[in-house]
């Protein structure tokens, strides 16, 4: 484990509406913001990076630079950061745009770092898949099992923790958390004191979205190890995949870290932090998303990441298919899949939809106090898109997924997305 590369990665307040409105956006059923989405010509066939490399990477540019001019005072964001990560490619193609203070001058480099948010609840349920292949627990046991000290959640499972199907309500939509955290965005929040705000809340149904969920699956990993969740990410996943740019610190990171990570802005109306709007609140603790999104990281890492997660072999095919089995936003239930009827599905901290001209893909967008960051990942082709910019904003304002599809249609251009062969399209 590398103790001294203390990383963060964030999660926020109304991260549920952020997730399920990337999603829907996708999906077709919310309008996107015209006039960012420059038309494209038709694909001109297959090819990989390096040919053209130079002119879809101005491309690419142009797409963030248009964003950043239309979106720059609407969303309150300066600057953006891409990766593309090609299959077959051992290198990713890395753009930036505008700059790492709104009005500033630094310009935002590859290897900025951002708070991926909730992006980190993949890394979770990996943590805890594994220790399942390991036979050290089993995703449907029941938390009496392991934290017998919450006797009202007894019998809910490991997976309906990671499927957000527990009835578990998320302790940060709370009047007290709220006011404990505009008191000082530097407090430290323990697990047990997360957890606290909802010990006596009225239980949800269906499909709700919960980072309690996720404290609480960070509470079993270091019950079931002996170890800090800290320990087992650096230990079982940063350090042996070799993401060295990816960070996890469950409170206020150093500036060995955060020299590095562009200034992040507040600017959400929608909640009762409106005495924030407009700060930078980049350097604040993270305490308060610990394993349910404290992560941070590059976006060519992240990147990185996915391929491991999707198309990788991080975990055996059992483990795989429990990872990516899905439950509807809509009803709660299992599907197999998501479809043009019901096209929201919820894995174990994955997302996916099925959204015209895209088809199925995974896609996540995590989002905290400070940042917004999206990845998208498409099974027919191998294709994995992360974005970020550096503003948390309210889904009214919020179009980084429609930036991420016009990155999409610029690829698609250029030739650079087609079906991958039938062989290489196992997940495990």
């Amino acid at each position: 484990m590398s103790e001294h590369r203390a990383p963060v990665l964030s999660v926020r307040p109304g991260l549920t509406r952020a997730l399920v409105a990337a999603l829907l956006l996708l999906a077709g059923l919310m309008a996107p913001i015209a006039g960012n989405v420059p038309a494209h010509a038709a694909p001109s066939g297959p090819a990989t990076a390096g040919t053209g490399d130079d002119t879809v990477r101005a491309q690419l540019r142009a797409d963030l630079d248009a964003y950043l001019q239309e979106r720059g005072a609407a969303e309150h964001i300066s600057g953006a950061s891409l990766s593309v990560n090609l299959p077959g490619s051992r290198s990713t193609i890395d753009v930036t745009a505008g700059t790492t203070t709104f009005g500033g001058s630094v310009p935002v480099r590859p290897d900025s770092l951002w708070q991926i948010g909730s992006n980190t609840k993949a890394f979770t349920s990996v943590l805890l898949l594994q220790l399942e292949a390991e036979h050290r627990l089993s995703i449907d046991d029941p938390l009496g099992k392991w934290l017998p000290q919450y006797p009202q959640w007894r019998d809910v499972t490991i997976r309906r923790l990671l499927n957000m199907t527990s009835g578990i309500p998320t302790y940060d939509d709370t009047p007290a958390w709220y006011a404990d955290y505009a008191a000082n965005p530097h407090t430290y929040f323990s697990k047990e004191r997360l957890v606290g705000y909802v010990l006596d809340a009225p239980a949800t149904t269906g499909w709700n979205y919960s980072n309690t969920n996720y404290v609480l699956a960070e509470m079993i990993i270091e019950k079931v190890t002996g170890h800090s969740y800290q320990d087992q990410i650096y230990r079982r996943l940063i350090d042996p995949l070799g993401l060295r740019d990816l960070y996890y610190r469950p409170d206020v990171y150093p500036p060995s870290v955060t020299s590095r990570e562009p200034a992040g802005y507040y600017f959400n109306h929608e909640f009762p932090l409106t005495q924030f709007i407009g700060r930078d609140a980049s350097r604040d603790t993270l305490s308060w998303a610990r394993a349910a999104g404290a992560v941070m990281g590059t976006m060519s890492d992240l990147s990185r990441w996915e391929r491991v997660l999707y198309f990788g072999h991080l975990l055996p095919a059992q483990q795989q298919a429990e990872l990516e089995s899905l439950v509807s936003l809509t009803t709660g239930q299992p599907i197999t899949s998501t479809s043009a009827t019901d096209p929201l599905g919820f894995g174990l901290g994955i997302a996916q939809t099925t959204a015209p001209e895209l088809g199925t893909l995974w896609i996540y967008e995590g989002e905290g106090f400070a940042h917004r960051v999206v990845h998208a990942t498409f099974p027919d082709s191998g294709l994995i898109i992360t974005l970020g910019l550096n503003s948390a904003t309210e889904d009214a304002n919020d179009q980084i997924t429609t930036l991420t599809k016009t990155v999409y249609e610029t690829l698609q251009a250029a030739g650079w997305v087609h079906p991958r062969p039938a062989a290489a399209t196992s997940g495990t």
